[in-house]
């Protein structure tokens, strides 16, 4: 049974669903719940010279990423399900997979939506893909 479920949250329709999905999970095997959302870092501006670093890009990014949280936590508890949060900055893989080992969680939860193409899948990459081979534990993926 899990004890420590680990939801990786970006606010897209199949983040709402494994959302949800790890309500319920969380609840039936009374564990605790613990949603991340991760920022990425590509807080650069290129321009004619070279690279310009932003901090009010950093600051609305944030802000963004924070809302995200947030809105995940609001729909949670509108469910009736506990839960704590956090804010990431990094890649994506790397800091859900060092979340996971900080926290001791026993499952990661993503969301997923199939691509619609070869291109696409090849062009986008897939963090739940990728997650699977990193984890330290289990990972459930919940597809739209």
């Amino acid at each position: 049974m899990y004890k420590k479920i680990l939801l990786a949250y970006n606010g897209s329709l199949s983040g709402q669903k494994a959302l949800l999905d790890s309500g319920g999970l969380a609840a039936w095997g009374q564990a605790s719940l613990h949603l991340v959302a991760v920022m990425p870092l590509n807080l650069n501006t290129v321009v004619a010279e070279g690279i310009v670093y932003s901090m009010q890009e950093e600051k609305n990014q944030r802000q963004a990423f924070q809302k995200i949280l947030d809105e995940g936590l609001a729909i949670l508890a509108q469910h009736g399900y506990q839960a704590t949060g956090e804010l990431l900055s990094g890649d994506a893989i790397h800091e859900i997979c060092a979340c996971a080992k900080r926290i001791s969680a026993d499952l990661v939860v993503v969301g997923h939506k199939h691509k619609k193409g070869w291109v696409e899948r090849w062009w986008s990459g897939s963090i739940s893909k990728s997650l699977i081979e990193e984890s330290p534990c289990s990972v459930l993926v919940s597809i739209v």
